[in-house]
C-alpha cells in the first residue's frame, strides 16, 4: 500500500503539503494541489484516519441524527452526507432518535465526550445537553441542522422553502379547478408543518378559498392518512393535498379501496418526490427536494466550521420542484 513519503517524494513536495492537500486544499497553490491529486490518484493513496485523528486529537467523524430513519426521505439525505464527508476525511456515525428527546441527548452526549468532532441533526429540537456548548461557543459549535429550519435554534441550517413549496402544489390544485381542498399536515409540533400549513393557507386566501379547505392533522405515515381520508372525501373535497408522500400513498390506497377513482374524482398531490413516487399507480404528483444536496450542504457546512472558516450562522435555502404527475386532474364537474 502506498504511504504518504511515496506521494510527497513522486509530487516533489513535503509530506506536510500533501497532509495539507487532503484536509486543508483551500490553503494549498492550485498547481501544487492539482500535481498532488494527481499522484494520489496514480498511486491509489488512501490516508490513515485512525492514525491522523489520534495526531490531531479528533475524532475524524461527524455524528447525523435522524428523526426516523424508516423514513425513506432520509435515505437520499444520509447518502449525500456521508458523499461529502468521505470527501471531506471524515466518517458518519447515524443515529436514529425515533423523535425521543431522551434519545436525542444521548447521541449529542457523544460530542461533549468527543467521539465525534460535530453533528448535524435533521430534527427540530436541539438537544438540551448541548444548550450549554452553543451559548459558550455560538457559531464556533461545530453543529448544524438540516430539513426542519427554525431561526430559533440560532445554528447554521439547509432546507427548501416549505411555505413557498406548499403555495406551488396549492396553486396547482387551485389552477386545475379544484375548490373544496383537503390538506393532512404533520406535526403540529413540527416547523416544518408549520411552515407549509402557512403557503397552503396563504395560497388559499389569495384566491378567497380559506373557508373551503378541510385541515386534518397527520404524521407524515400512510396509516394516519389512510384513516382521515373518508372524512375528508365525505365532506365533498375534490383535491388533496399531504405533506409526505407517504400520506399521499396512504389517502390513493384509501380511495381505491372506497371504490373512488384517483384522480378523476380526487386529485392527490405529495411532498418530498420519493423514489417510489413516480412508480406508484397513479404516478405522484409531488414536491421535490433536492434530497441528497441537503445532505452535502450540511456536511460542507460543519466542515467549514471545523477547519475554522467560520461564517455567520448561515440558512442555506434550496430550490424546490413540484413535479407533475397522473394523481392531478381537473376537477370533476
Amino acid at each position: 500500500m502506498p504511504t504518504i513519503i511515496q506521494v510527497a517524494a513522486r509530487a516533489g513536495v513535503s509530506t506536510a503539503t500533501v497532509s495539507r492537500v487532503l484536509s486543508h486544499p483551500d490553503r494549498v497553490a492550485q498547481s501544487t494541489r492539482e500535481r498532488v491529486l494527481e499522484v494520489v490518484a496514480a498511486l491509489g493513496y488512501r490516508p490513515n484516519v485512525a492514525a491522523r485523528s489520534l495526531r490531531t486529537l479528533r475524532a475524524a467523524k461527524i455524528l447525523l441524527t435522524v428523526p426516523d430513519i424508516s423514513n425513506p426521505f432520509f435515505a437520499s439525505v444520509i447518502r449525500g452526507a456521508e458523499e461529502a464527508a468521505r470527501d471531506a476525511g471524515y466518517a458518519v456515525v447515524v443515529g436514529d432518535t425515533r423523535h425521543d428527546a431522551e434519545v436525542e441527548d444521548q447521541y449529542a452526549d457523544m460530542l461533549s465526550r468527543r467521539e465525534v468532532d460535530g453533528l448535524i441533526f435533521l430534527g427540530h429540537r436541539l438537544p438540551d445537553s448541548l444548550s450549554p456548548l452553543l451559548a459558550e461557543r455560538g457559531t464556533l459549535a461545530p453543529i448544524v441542522n438540516g430539513c426542519e429550519f427554525s431561526a430559533d435554534l440560532a445554528v447554521p441550517s439547509v432546507h427548501i422553502d416549505n411555505a413557498a413549496a406548499s403555495a406551488d402544489a396549492m396553486a396547482h390544485l387551485i389552477a386545475l379547478g379544484h375548490r373544496d381542498i383537503g390538506i393532512v399536515t404533520g406535526p403540529p409540533v413540527s416547523p416544518i408543518s408549520r411552515d407549509r400549513l402557512s403557503g397552503a393557507l396563504a395560497a388559499a386566501e389569495r384566491h378567497g378559498l380559506s373557508d373551503r379547505l378541510h385541515v386534518r392533522d397527520g404524521d407524515y405515515s400512510a396509516r394516519c392518512a389512510h384513516a382521515l381520508t373518508a372524512d375528508l372525501v365525505a365532506r365533498g373535497v375534490t383535491a388533496i393535498f399531504c405533506f409526505s408522500d407517504e400520506m399521499a400513498m396512504g389517502v390513493v390506497s384509501a380511495l381505491g379501496e372506497a371504490g373512488v377513482p384517483c384522480p378523476a374524482a380526487v386529485s392527490v398531490v405529495g411532498f418530498d418526490d420519493l423514489p417510489l413516487a413516480r412508480f406508484f399507480r397513479p404516478a405522484l404528483t409531488s414536491v421535490a427536494q433536492p434530497k441528497g444536496m441537503i445532505g452535502r450542504r450540511t456536511v460542507e457546512l460543519l466542515v467549514e466550521i471545523l477547519r475554522g472558516a467560520v461564517p455567520p450562522v448561515r440558512q442555506v435555502t434550496l430550490a424546490h420542484e413540484l413535479v407533475v404527475r397522473d394523481s392531478t386532474a381537473p376537477a370533476p364537474r
